[in-house]
């Protein structure tokens, strides 16, 4: 099988939660087959949920899709670095692959602070590959930050 990068689609997302007044993170989901089974973009304000970032949206649908809560030879794509939340949920899926675009220093969960798949309590870790697309994910979230400031 030939890899396929899924960032493009985890920028329409960031982009599209821009357009509705949220923190431009995307992210998609792809099963073991190359076939996207979930995508979304950050939620939190229009849910009014804390816990509605886009990793967290796509897990939700495709544990809920396949009936598990585990989704082992998955990969996840997503424009930021997951924060300590994201990045437990990631582990507790089993998902098997993360993709990721920029670094976030000040609440990344993955190389950036806490580190959660360092960790001995980190029962499942993910082949981490990060720097995806990175340059056009940081702009789309200098500028929006630019914007509100």
């Amino acid at each position: 099988m030939t890899f396929t990068s899924h960032m493009s689609a985890a920028l329409e997302e960031a982009r599209a939660a821009v357009a509705r007044g949220e923190v431009p993170v995307g992210a998609v989901l792809v099963d073991a087959g190359g076939q996207v089974v979930a995508r979304a973009g950050n939620r939190t304000r229009e849910l009014s949920d804390p816990s509605a970032h886009a990793e967290m949206l796509v897990i939700r649908d495709a544990c809920a899709a396949v009936g598990s809560e585990r989704l082992p030879g998955y990969s996840l794509y997503v424009t930021l670095e997951p924060c300590p939340m994201c990045a437990a949920v990631i582990a507790n899926a089993r998902i098997a692959r993360l993709y990721y675009g920029a670094a976030d220093p000040k609440s990344g969960g993955v190389a950036q602070g806490p580190r959660v798949f360092a960790h001995p309590q980190c029962h499942h870790v993910p082949e981490v590959y990060d720097g995806i697309s990175a340059t056009e994910a940081e702009a789309l979230l200098k500028d929006f930050f630019a914007q509100r400031r």
